[in-house]
């Protein structure tokens, strides 16, 4: 068994209103909570952050799945949406929807077409971070394949 380690350190010097520092391997940067939710937004958020984890896993790992398959991919790209829902001051992630933008090369086949429709759901459910956040956070694709 293979295990990986990272590690992150924060400072946080004052209170909620605050800003404070984190920094990760090449991650670094000022965190704060966001203006959505009264603070000061300056710098990311952990809400901004589980996106970027999210959206970044899952673009990483339909690349690979797309290299791997020997697919001619052309271009992709990748919006993803984050929703927090507030109830009852009860601040929740409630839902990650992943807009995927894929296009083969001319020269791709239909059989092709057929293997990336499978590998662009597939990705969602071989992410790591999906995994992780499984049964706490739906996932949503809206895939745009060309």
């Amino acid at each position: 068994m293979t295990q990986h380690h990272f590690h992150l350190k924060a400072d946080w010097p004052g209170g909620r209103n605050s800003s404070g520092t984190i920094e990760a391997g090449n991650l670094q940067t000022t965190i704060s909570i966001p203006p959505e939710m009264d603070g000061p937004g300056m710098g990311t958020n952990p809400d901004e952050m589980l996106l970027g984890a999210a959206a970044t896993c899952y673009l990483i790992t339909l690349a690979a799945m797309i290299e791997r398959a020997d697919l001619p991919l052309k271009e992709m790209a990748l919006d993803s949406e984050g929703i927090v829902d507030v109830t009852n001051g009860v601040f929740t992630y409630e839902k990650i929807i992943h807009k995927p933008y894929v296009a083969l090369q001319d020269s791709a086949e239909e059989k092709d077409y057929k293997k990336l429709r499978k590998l662009v759901e597939k990705a969602e459910s071989d992410c790591m971070i999906s995994r992780a956040v499984k049964g706490n956070v739906a996932m949503e694709l809206q895939a745009d394949i060309q």
